[in-house]
């Protein structure tokens, strides 16, 4: 199966959503979405069709590079010393692409569920963090 017939509703949420700048591509059997989310919300909702295809996230044959570009509310990170981990998906088993600090200002672009939180840091990195260890402004 070609992967851009397998991930179709996913591509179809990002299209119909309003994901500008939506780049498909497949490379090295990997298919590769990108592009700019309206909101966090629109970015959960591609996390959420993302799961109904492949609820584990193991297949490994698809990079979600879709960033959000609206701002939001802030948030203090209050683990009790060490730093956070800022994770690709709404998961533990999501790869982590950045740890925030103890005490460290971060944007809030939408709660995902309610575990994870859709975060930006001052560095431009977005990814998702356990709701637990956030302090809304």
């Amino acid at each position: 199966m070609a992967l851009d017939i397998k991930y179709k509703d996913l591509i179809d949420t990002a299209k119909s959503s309003g994901v500008s700048d939506l780049q498909v591509r497949e490379e090295n059997n990997v298919l590769y979405i990108d592009g700019t989310a309206p909101s966090g919300t629109i970015k959960d909702a591609l996390w959420a069709s993302y799961h109904k295809i492949d609820p584990d996230f193991r297949a490994g044959d698809l990079i979600l590079n879709v960033n959000v570009a609206a701002s939001g509310s802030k948030a203090k990170i209050v683990t009790q010393s060490s730093n956070l981990n800022i994770r690709k998906g709404p998961g533990t088993d999501q790869e982590i692409v950045a740890k925030a600090a103890h005490e460290e200002e971060v944007t809030v672009l939408s709660t995902s569920n309610d575990q994870f939180t859709l975060i930006k840091n001052d560095d431009g990195v977005e990814g998702y963090v356990y709701t637990q260890y956030l302090e809304f402004s």
